[in-house]
């Protein structure tokens, strides 16, 4: 079966423009129209976004019928973390806490998904992650993600996928860790691990931050960043997208 995968650091929904603009995010995620979108900054009760649960009303305009938030910073009113949108039941959901030391609290959120197609099932383990923007941080977060049991316990057969703002400027991540766990990225220019796609201010990209990682049974048939002329604005990163190939 395909699936299409989109990951999208959203800003809160605060635009270059500082416009509170839900609605930007919901025309940009609605032209792409993937299957299961794993969003980062995602307002939850905080003033700046009228105290919605931007998780909640994100999936109800756009018509997925399942969704999961996994919050990890607290504000003097409201918190803020990840979010993922499913077409396809969640079975699983939890928060892994990635904060090192008294540094800004960071977290994985992991989903397990629960796929049919033709009476077929499949189950795909999602970790929707956002990481320090200190390298030596960054290496920690790593280290403590891939020992953590809802990873560790995986067969490296099943499928799996991390993604999401990696904060990884000079692309260490991927050779260092991602590599040797078996891990390819499907957000470069071509197959591997270098020249990743640029998401990075979204007005002019320089860094590729945002990042998607398969292992498994997953075959990449397309990826691209949003050309959308919106989406340069809508938030200062732009979503990046990748269809896969999904096997028993």
């Amino acid at each position: 079966m395909r699936l299409r995968v989109l990951t999208y650091n959203i800003h809160r929904a605060i635009g270059l423009d500082r416009k509170f603009a839900p609605d930007r995010i919901v025309e940009i995620l609605r032209h792409h129209d993937a299957d299961l979108v794993l969003l980062q900054e995602v307002d939850c009760g905080a003033p700046r976004s009228r105290l919605l649960n931007l998780a909640a009303w994100l999936a109800r305009h756009l018509g997925y019928d399942h969704h999961a938030l996994g919050l990890n910073v607290y504000l003097k009113t409201g918190r803020y973390g990840n979010a993922t949108l499913s077409r396809y039941p969640i079975s699983r959901q939890r928060n892994i806490d990635l904060t090192i030391g008294r540094a800004k609290p960071r977290g994985a959120q992991h989903t397990r998904i629960e796929l049919a197609e033709h009476g077929a099932r499949l189950r795909l383990d999602v970790f929707n992650v956002h990481l320090s923007l200190t390298a030596r941080l960054r290496r920690q977060q790593m280290t403590r993600l891939l020992a953590a049991e809802d990873l560790r316990r995986l067969s490296p057969c099943d499928p799996c996928l991390v993604a999401g703002d990696m904060n990884d400027w000079r692309g260490k991540l991927g050779p260092h860790f991602f590599a040797p766990a078996g891990f390819s990225c499907a957000t470069t220019r071509r197959l591997g691990l270098r020249r990743p796609i640029r998401t990075y201010p979204s007005f002019a990209p320089t860094g590729g931050l945002d990042r998607i990682f398969f292992r498994g049974p997953l075959r990449l048939l397309h990826v691209l960043r949003s050309r959308l002329t919106v989406a340069r604005l809508a938030s200062d990163h732009l979503p990046v997208l990748a269809e896969f190939e999904l096997g028993g």
